[in-house]
């Protein structure tokens, strides 16, 4: 696994997204788009994941475009990317986008260290995830959604589901108490991905309530 840090070290807000090889390069575009919506010093984690459809995928699903299947590679990366939220007096967020947004949604289920989940364009599509968020339920109180207007017109009829299962999830968010936003943006799925995903970071900070100070050394 490889990890590439950028901004504040000493920041009590840590952001977490996993990337792939395609998304290098509109890191730095991102990590500047952030810093123009949030006055919140923040540190940036970025996880370089090796194989996009198998380490962000929950559990295997055959493929909706291309021949590629999706595997099952998500509870391994959540393993490693653990360690690195290891501070309790921080506020740590996962985000990302596409099927790097599903996997922020799915951690958040999964473990409450999150305080926030910044899902932009999140594929939430994919089978059987919407049911298995509300029966896990979300641990983290804070989470931005996001959707490209022309995301659901696609003529592939599982992709095309993404509209209906969004505003289904943030409707039931709502009703949990989930502080949370559901946003539509311009263009397809692929307009704009480093400014919807620091638009997705930066609405959490804004938004998310901060952990007391030394909340590590107060605990029982």
């Amino acid at each position: 696994m490889i990890i590439r840090e950028y901004g504040d070290s000493a920041a009590r807000v840590i952001l977490v997204q996993p990337v792939g090889q395609h998304e290098l390069p509109l890191i730095d575009d991102e990590i500047v788009q952030i810093g123009q919506m949030t006055d919140r010093p923040f540190r940036y984690l970025a996880v370089q994941v090796e194989n996009w459809n198998r380490d962000l995928s929950p559990w295997p699903a055959p493929a909706v475009f291309g021949d590629e299947d999706f595997g099952d590679g998500a509870e391994a990366l959540l393993e490693e990317i653990l360690p690195l939220c290891a501070e309790q007096d921080k506020d740590y967020i996962i985000g990302g986008y596409s099927l790097a947004g599903l996997f922020a949604l799915w951690s958040a289920c999964r473990t409450g260290v999150f305080s926030g989940a910044a899902a932009a364009s999140p594929s939430l599509w994919f089978p059987g995830f919407s049911a298995y968020m509300k029966e896990k339920g979300l641990e983290c109180e804070t989470v931005y959604l996001s959707l490209g207007m022309r995301e659901e017109k696609t003529r592939n009829p599982v992709m095309r589901t993404v509209g209906d299962c969004a505003r289904h999830c943030y409707a039931w968010m709502k009703e949990q108490g989930v502080n949370c936003t559901l946003e539509w943006n311009p263009g397809n799925h692929f307009k704009e991905p480093s400014l919807r995903t620091a638009k997705a970071f930066a609405w959490v900070m804004n938004h998310m309530r901060e952990k007391p100070a030394h909340a590590a050394e107060n605990e029982i």
